[in-house]
């Protein structure tokens, strides 16, 4: 049997039974025209707000912003344009929920596993300066001091 001739029980009972024209066999693309079609105006929106964005990005320094201030900037602006670019120009807004969670997920599990690993860095390096002093440390030895074996 091909596949345009192929009919299941349940659509034959129905009266369901698809014709047996090749016309009837064509891909959903086709069928719909040539993929999706997007508005241009919304690319062209998308691009204006990564102008923006990457304008105050700019003016960040401009100003002189320091401390977490600055980066808190520069981060919420990087996570924005990031987030426009995968979502408009990358079509992710478009695709299915699978799709974007296998997508996304992998790095935003990375994201939280690179911050554990700096939480415990620094409970780590807080217990280290409080239980030892510089005198209970080793120190590398000294270019006067002569070695063991000379």
């Amino acid at each position: 049997m091909t596949a345009t001739t192929e009919v299941s029980a349940g659509e034959a009972a129905h009266g369901h039974a698809a014709s047996a024209s090749a016309e009837t066999a064509k891909p959903a693309a086709e069928a719909h025209g040539h993929g999706q079609q997007h508005p241009l105006k919304l690319y062209l929106l998308v691009w204006a707000l990564l102008f923006i964005l990457s304008t105050f990005s700019y003016l960040i320094d401009y100003f002189d912003l320091q401390g977490m201030t600055r980066w808190s900037l520069i981060i919420l602006f990087m996570l924005l344009k990031a987030g426009f670019i995968v979502a408009i120009f990358m079509h992710m807004a478009w695709e299915r929920l699978a799709l974007v969670v296998a997508i996304l997920l992998p790095p935003l599990a990375l994201v939280v596993f690179i911050g554990l690993m700096d939480f415990e860095g620094g409970y780590t390096n807080g217990a280290r300066e409080e239980h030892f002093t510089p005198a209970t440390l080793v120190s590398p030895p000294s270019k006067t001091a002569p070695l063991a074996h000379e």
